[in-house]
């Protein structure tokens, strides 16, 4: 059993102090920095619409029309006792809007996330902060857990980022010498997870907190797995190609379920009005087994597009879902071990290389699920501390029906076990505090057949503007300040995928459990279709 829990948080913030300077310039390049616990490696100054070209092993950014800002990069120490540290960038933005925004992470990720905190952070007047979660890596190596490297675990698992958030904040106030507003965080996949750990943990470090979730991550890497069994090896009776996944699976998939919406334009906006049913791509004697399914194959697919569930009828997590057949197969349902699953279970649930996705099976996830080693789980449904009077803290949650990396039903299971345990336990109406917002053709955190363009985490395309109708930053902003709780949004499909190149069409996201229906018009406009429940 692992003890991570016995580690204490390795330091409290003390004192900083900043140079005087007439310029922020000035400021950025003399500013000192004398506080328990951090080091200082570096200050730059940017000046507005210079290049910005920096690549870390989480993402990397090369722009040219960011507004001017300062980067500090620190290095964090998270256990004194052990050493163990985490590096840590807050860039300050000249002109600052008065507000401190936290991105997050992907996958096993080592790297500072320097292209949110440009295209989303100082792009849009927030100081920002991200932290690389206390080891260097590639997202999807999870080589540097074993063998039991615990502190490296649970830097990664909340506290590289919770210490982080405290350290920014101090220096945020000292370097403006002004108050911080109110402080934010975005994140996606790992980075959804760490904005919903801090809102069960440590609500006091945000007011707002945007995210598209892993956070149940002991269920939804035994369900990669699971997914991964259905088709693999290569040589096995029920592996797909992927041109049988777009040119056979996806045509089929969109021909019984695309017009349910009431229009058909290649897009199923929400796959909960759709049952797909594969046997009518069965093979016929003498066909072209390129054109068709053989019957293993059509069981596979009976079990990817089924929830998962234990042999003892335990749930464990969600499924594909009908329309993003042309991702699926680069997601779990690949002829390609999902690295990350594969790595923790290898290092970090059992510490044995040899492990391989043949090998997992519902007593491995029993191990997993009762080890949930470093805390990785978010799953906690009450949110009291956060959304209570006292804090008031707001949660805008989105996920994408088409993810091939976590399935939409993880989503929507999350947040009805909020709604049961708050209605069960509190008078608070969940409306007021958590909105969950499901993304029609939006792949893993971003892109996708949808219009997926909104202002989310990771998205290198702009929303259509920075007003709370299209942005959902703008949108937690709005909630928190103002208390106007957004109902939908309008986002954008961009030609080619660029921004550059125009928009192609819009669409609404709808709040859950409402659902797009087209109801007439220009098919192409945001204004052509409603919110509405399912009939």
């Amino acid at each position: 059993m692992h003890s991570l829990w016995s580690f204490a948080l390795g330091f409290l913030p003390q004192i900083i102090t900043i140079a005087p300077s007439r310029s922020f310039e000035g400021a950025c390049h003399h500013f000192e920095l004398n506080l328990s616990g951090v080091l200082l490696n570096g200050t730059t100054h940017y000046p507005a619409n210079t290049t910005v070209a920096i690549t870390t092993p989480q993402s990397s950014i090369n722009a040219t029309d960011l507004p001017a800002f300062c980067r500090l990069e620190l290095v964090v120490t998270t256990n004194a006792t052990a050493g163990s540290t985490a590096l840590t960038e807050v860039w300050l933005p000249d002109d600052w809007n008065g507000r401190l925004l936290t991105v997050g992470n992907g996958g096993l990720s080592g790297g500072v996330n320097v292209a949110d905190l440009g295209n989303l952070a100082v792009k849009q007047g927030f100081a920002g902060v991200s932290t690389n979660t206390g080891h260097d890596s590639h997202p999807g190596d999870g080589s540097w857990g074993g063998p039991h490297n615990d502190n490296a675990i649970i830097d990664f698992s909340f506290r590289a980022l919770h210490l982080s958030v405290i350290t920014s904040k101090q220096i945020v106030k000292t370097y403006y010498q002004r108050h911080i507003k109110k402080s934010y965080y975005i994140g996606c996949s790992t980075g959804g997870r760490q904005g919903l750990k801090e809102v069960q943990q440590f609500p006091d470090d945000f007011d707002g907190v945007v995210g598209s979730p892993a956070n149940w991550m002991t269920h939804l890497l035994g369900w990669s797995l699971h997914v991964n069994q259905q088709v693999q090896p290569i040589t096995s009776p029920s592996f797909m190609s992927t041109n049988l996944w777009t040119d056979v699976i996806a045509p089929e998939v969109l021909r019984q379920c695309d017009a349910l919406d009431g229009l058909t334009d290649g897009l199923i906006n929400d796959p909960r009005i759709c049952t797909f049913r594969p046997e009518t791509l069965t093979c016929r004697p003498n066909q072209n087994r390129s054109t068709c399914l053989t019957s293993p194959q059509i069981f596979a697919l009976h079990h990817i597009y089924s929830d998962y569930f234990e042999a003892n009828q335990k749930y464990v997590f969600g499924r594909y879902y009908p329309g993003g057949e042309d991702v699926y197969w680069g997601g779990y349902a690949s002829d390609t071990p999902f690295s990350i699953a594969v790595d923790y279970f290898r290092f970090f649930v059992l510490n044995d290389t040899s492990f391989n996705v043949a090998d997992y099976n519902g007593k491995v996830l029993d191990i997993a699920i009762e080890l949930n080693v470093g805390g990785f789980d978010a799953v906690n449904p009450d949110v009291s501390a956060f959304v209570g009077q006292e804090h008031n803290g707001k949660v805008i949650h989105y996920a994408g029906w088409a993810d091939q990396l976590i399935s939409a039903g993880d989503s929507i299971h999350y947040y009805e076990a909020v709604h049961r345990f708050m209605t069960e336990n509190t008078e608070l109406d969940i409306e007021n505090f958590y909105r969950l917002f499901l993304v029609g053709g939006m792949q893993h955190c971003v892109g996708g057949l949808g219009a997926t363009s909104f202002g989310a985490a990771g998205d290198a395309q702009p929303a259509l503007s920075h007003d709370a109708r299209y942005n959902v930053l703008s949108a937690i902003v709005r909630w928190v300040e103002e208390g106007a709780a957004p109902d939908n949004f309008t986002a954008a499909h961009y030609r080619g995928g660029h921004a550059a190149q125009g928009v192609d069409f819009t669409r609404p996201i709808c709040k859950y459990p409402l659902s797009v229906r087209y109801v007439g018009g220009d098919p192409n406009s945001a204004d052509s279709f409603e919110c509405a429940l399912l009939t």
